[in-house]
């Protein structure tokens, strides 16, 4: 597939063989994604597909009520072309975000928009007691939203399937090591689920439906309980070889440093930048179980303990934002997460001047760094936007996703 770039917007273009019906099915649903409403005409040529092979995907794509018809636009000569947008109703994505004290629940309607959010406290997380939980939340999300259920979406945080980094400390879930998680989910909710590590599944978020909406290659560096990053590449998720790329928590940044809580080395990048690790500041300061909404109130307060976790992230990350750039040469970074929007912004301020990398460039389009628009809720969202992805989306390489179907 190729992508062209038309204004600020990478356009993915259709190909026309009969054996690429189900890519340009998604191609033509991006692109009446992207801009809200378009006529055949338009879809035709913004695809470079033929004027026939869209009437046929439009019928079919209205008729299974994936679009829906708009009216006719009224602009110039003879008869109006008839405009057609995605529809809110033709279906609907699932996410949960399963981390070490608590699971969110969204549901996301075809457009992207958000119909159902739930957020459950957890105080035990091994399987034993997070799959009837699961069970539930799903249950009680799906009939609250009542359209047909394109597919769902789960995070977990990773690394996963390696020896002394899963199922270790306290940024990791207790119990899940050798466990097919997928097919485990799958089972105890009756359909293929889809896995994806937090920091992946939040840049498929931002880039759906963030700052990373016209960006087809950038990096987000994730906060969760730990950090990590998720990247897009040519407008898909990378995920390496096991699905563990981005694994940037575990880049040792101070030499015989601080031991890492997860995986025992010293100095990791998750000892010194991460959620955790501020939390953890703050409850010896006597500020136990703070929040996220606690969080944004100290820092409005220009508390000491959070002034004094943005100073040293920042000092740890504008490095980290150098070397990944010289890694994977991304058109910006995004930062985002379980960070209110004003502490991830002083993060990015307090970066002052970045090391010199192959994106110091006089000519950006964009700045270097840039922070997520998804807010709180990234993680989940991210996960409910993995099928979605799927379905919109052109451009999903679903060789390395964990996968798990249920016979039926």
């Amino acid at each position: 597939m190729t992508i062209h770039t038309i204004g600020t917007h990478p356009v993915a273009i259709g190909k026309n063989p009969e054996r690429s019906r189900d890519h340009n099915r998604r191609v033509v649903l991006d692109v009446v994604r992207r801009h809200g409403s378009l006529g055949r005409a338009h879809i035709a040529k913004l695809t470079r597909l033929t004027p026939q092979a869209v009437a046929n995907i439009v019928d079919e794509l209205a008729s299974e009520g994936l679009l829906m018809e708009m009216g006719r636009l009224r602009s110039g000569r003879g008869q109006p072309p008839v405009q057609f947008a995605v529809n809110p109703e033709g279906g609907a994505t699932i996410g949960v975000e399963i981390a070490t004290d608590h699971m969110v629940t969204v549901a996301l309607d075809l457009s992207g928009k958000l119909r159902a959010r739930r957020i459950v406290s957890l105080r035990d997380a091994t399987p034993e007691h997070i799959l009837p939980a699961f069970a539930d939340e799903l249950s009680t999300v799906s009939r609250s939203v009542g359209a047909k259920l394109l597919g769902t979406g789960v995070v977990m945080p990773g690394p996963f399937g390696i020896d002394g980094m899963t199922s270790v400390g306290p940024t990791t879930l207790p119990g899940w090591a050798g466990l097919d998680a997928a097919q485990s989910l799958s089972e105890a909710c009756g359909h293929t689920v889809l896995i994806e590590n937090d920091a992946t599944a939040a840049a498929v978020g931002e880039r759906l439906f963030g700052a990373g909406l016209a960006i087809s290659n950038f990096g987000m560096i994730y906060f969760g309980v730990g950090i990590g990053l998720g990247i897009i590449q040519d407008g898909a998720p990378y995920r390496g070889a096991f699905g563990n790329a981005g694994e940037i928590g575990h880049v040792t940044v101070v030499p015989k440093g601080k031991p890492c809580p997860s995986c025992g080395q010293l100095g990791c990048l998750e000892g010194y930048a991460s959620v955790y690790v501020l939390k953890e500041k703050l409850s010896c300061a006597g500020l136990p179980d703070c929040g996220f909404s606690d969080i944004e109130k100290l820092h409005a307060e220009r508390h000491p303990v959070i002034e004094e976790w943005i100073d040293e992230a920042a000092t740890y990350l504008g490095p980290m934002v150098a070397m990944l750039e010289n890694i994977l040469d991304p058109q910006t970074v995004i930062l985002g997460g379980a960070l209110p929007d004003a502490v991830i912004g002083d993060i990015i301020g307090r970066m002052g001047n970045l090391p010199t990398s192959v994106a110091s460039r006089r000519q950006r389009d964009l700045p270097r760094v840039l922070r997520g628009q998804t807010g709180q809720l990234t993680a989940a969202l991210g996960a409910a936007a993995l099928p979605l992805f799927d379905v919109v989306t052109p451009k999903l390489e679903t060789s390395h996703a964990v996968l798990a179907d249920i016979p039926t």
